[in-house]
């Protein structure tokens, strides 16, 4: 039990370092992709060309509001696109990852692999 307590610990060292270097000039974790919807709607749209926003709802299990929300918070920080449109009657909302959104995402992923890479090399 005390060696499982001894790993917690040093993995907790391990992310505290890595979550302070960013004190130290290292990049910060995106905190805007970080959280769990958004990060499934960049990379949802990172494997798609585009996705309506019912694909994406159904897609993630979300309601209409919390996708919007998230979705909005993406659109302002420059990571998605939002294009509205008409099929017949019909109001379509469809949304693509942009070039920086693509960017953030990867760095993004850079960072949690340095992380996972730090914890396992302890």
């Amino acid at each position: 039990m005390a060696e499982a307590n001894r790993a917690h610990l040093s993995e907790a060292a391990v992310l505290r370092s890595v979550a302070g270097a960013a004190e130290d000039g290292a990049p910060e974790l995106d905190r805007l992709i970080h959280e769990r919807v958004r990060l499934g709607i960049v990379s949802a749209l990172a494997v798609n060309p585009s996705l309506a926003f019912n694909e994406l709802k159904t897609m993630l299990g979300l309601t209409d509001g919390n996708l919007s929300v998230h979705a909005r918070k993406l659109e302002e920080a420059g990571y998605v696109v939002c294009t509205k449109s008409f099929e017949g009657r019909t109001p379509r909302t469809e949304f693509q990852l942009t070039h920086s959104g693509r960017q953030a995402l990867t760095a993004y992923l850079n960072h949690m692999e340095a992380l996972i890479q730090a914890v396992r090399d302890r």
